[in-house]
């Protein structure tokens, strides 16, 4: 009944709108003589406000269509690779004519199907389209999908996740960020286990929860608290007409988004009353800002029933996969088995979602793996968000993880055991890392700054 209720709301509210509309648009007449008095505007931004927080948000569109590569500014062609009926395989294909033959490494960001679109992850793709051939998953919204196409649990969203690294070929570095670490981390497993030649060559786990008894946050605690019972009577709803889904039980996004918001309701609305004061003093650079991010964040989709409550007992509640009980289509997931899949973890400092240590509760699992293959890594001063998404991960976080990436991927073409790669566990430093000094590196004897790769430490008033 929530559905249709939520459904019901948006009808009535509908001439409203329209009203309002009619308003704003009078308001902005430039003949009006209110339009520059204190409450015309005043009007104008109350309307805009208003529509905001009422209307429908749909799919927000990637937009990525240049990229710079060494100073180069490169078309980006954003193309679907590999369709399922839950799930597009997108690429975005640099133009060649413009770059060469590029070989860098290939990389499967795997979005997570938490209740947002794949674009959520713009900023993540972005950070890595100049130095790396990038494939993402975009989860199609379980409402558009006609139950004639069957279900989708936890299960099958580990099958697509095999089924598109497979795609991909040899030598594809993963990165899986927040909800999907869990599938990502037993697909991985399970490739190796079969000894499959497309098992990838790295695993990157962002803000994920793969064990979240350790300290567990208040989303941890509700799913614990509750019973699926009582998840399955109070947020499953079946699809109302005229979607294409009809009649198909989902998890709702609009669900999802009142949860996360409701965490943080003062800061949203703070944010509301200072979109208000901008429009009134016209201040459009930090409007724009606020619409650009609530454009993405308000837009949801809805998961599937069998998928959503799968997740919240395997995961949040039975601990399967840490506790070595998980079983996947009836064969035991061994992460110990992975061997030749390298592993870094990443966790944000202030991460009110998933707790600190619950990624890195992954290296636990994977013992096989060597100890110079596996790296965690903390960010201080970032949350969920931060974590995939800002300044923090432009900076700090993603030179990491591509240095991590082009380590492993030079290790597994020579097949040297020699290569100098990151250690384990390395600690956060104060100081920002500096450039190598690239025009002296041939005077020491070709190596970097005559220290076999380290940062060059500046002089005393370099």
């Amino acid at each position: 009944m929530n559905y249709y209720a939520y459904e019901m709301a948006h009808a009535f509210m509908s001439p409203v709108r329209f009203g309002v509309q009619a308003l704003r648009h009078t308001l902005e007449w430039p003949l009006n003589p209110m339009r520059h008095t204190t409450a015309g505007k005043n009007m104008r931004a109350a309307c805009e406000v208003f529509e905001n927080i009422t209307r429908r948000y749909g799919k927000p569109e990637f937009g990525i269509k240049e990229v710079k590569i060494s100073a180069l500014t490169v078309p980006i062609h954003q193309e679907i690779v590999l369709s399922k009926p839950f799930c597009n395989l997108v690429r975005f294909g640099r133009e060649e004519t413009a770059t060469g033959k590029r070989y860098d490494p290939k990389v499967l960001i795997i979005a997570p199907m938490s209740g947002h679109y794949a674009t959520l992850l713009r900023g993540t793709v972005q950070a890595m389209l100049p130095e790396h051939d990038v494939y993402i998953t975009d989860w199609t919204d379980a409402r558009n999908v006609p139950v004639a196409l069957g279900k989708f649990d936890f299960d099958d969203f580990v099958d697509y996740c095999i089924d598109f690294i497979k795609f991909i070929g040899t030598n594809t570095h993963v990165i899986a960020v927040c909800q999907p670490a869990v599938p990502a981390l037993v697909a991985t497993a399970l490739m190796a286990a079969r000894n499959d030649e497309s098992q990838p060559a790295s695993l990157v786990l962002m803000g994920g929860p793969i064990d979240t008894r350790r300290n567990p946050t208040k989303v941890n605690e509700l799913a614990a608290e509750r019973s699926l019972e009582w998840f399955e009577q109070n947020v499953i709803s079946a699809v109302p007409f005229p979607h294409a889904g009809l009649m198909r039980p989902v998890y709702p996004g609009f669900m999802q988004l009142t949860g996360f918001m409701t965490m943080n309701l003062e800061r949203h609305m703070n944010a509301h009353n200072q979109l208000f004061n901008n429009l009134v003093t016209g201040d459009c650079d930090s409007v724009k800002q606020h619409q650009d991010f609530y454009e993405e964040y308000l837009a949801v989709m809805d998961l599937t029933a069998e998928f959503y409550l799968q997740t919240v007992k395997t995961v949040f509640q039975e601990h399967l996969l840490p506790d070595k009980k998980l079983y996947h289509r009836n064969e035991l997931v061994d992460c110990s088995a992975i061997r030749k899949t390298a592993l870094m973890t990443v966790e944000g400092e202030r991460d009110d979602i998933c707790g600190l240590g619950q990624t890195e509760a992954a290296h636990d699992l994977c013992p096989s793996i060597p100890a110079d293959e596996k790296v965690h890594y903390v960010q201080a001063g970032v949350g969920h968000y931060g974590v995939f998404n800002g300044t923090r991960w432009r900076t700090e976080i993603q030179p990491r993880i591509r240095e991590f990436i082009r380590t492993i991927q030079y290790k597994r073409l020579t097949g040297g055991d020699t290569t100098r790669i990151p250690q384990p566990y390395r600690a956060l430093k104060a100081e920002p890392d500096v450039a190598p000094d690239w025009k002296n590196a041939k005077k020491a004897n070709g190596a970097l700054n005559g220290a076999n790769g380290k940062h060059h430490t500046p002089a005393a008033g370099e």
